[in-house]
């Protein structure tokens, strides 16, 4: 479980990082779920774009995201959210380290 300090870094950390997750216009599928798994392994803390056409996720498509990645959903900003897991990647260098 995330702590308020803790989002609140991490928030801090995810306003100078570029989305590395694109979602188009099919929305959330398997692949993208698993691109955002891939990604959370490589880098902990990212940011994923929505396709300008959909709408914004609401509460129960954030909670929906978070299980199906097992991520906590740090913010959502428009059509931006930022997730965060913690890596088990040798040599990676911990976000909240």
């Amino acid at each position: 479980m995330i702590t308020k300090q803790q989002r609140i870094k991490l928030r801090s950390i995810a306003s100078t990082i570029k989305p590395t997750v694109w979602v188009g216009k099919d929305g959330f599928d398997m692949q993208v779920y698993e691109q955002i798994k891939q990604e959370l392994f490589n880098h902990e803390l990212i940011k994923i774009t929505l396709n300008p056409s959909m709408d914004k996720l609401d509460e129960n498509g954030l909670s929906e995201l978070a299980i199906k990645t097992g991520a906590d959903v740090i913010t959502q900003i428009g059509k931006k959210i930022v997730l965060y897991k913690l890596s088990s990647k040798k040599g990676l260098k911990h976000v909240l380290d």
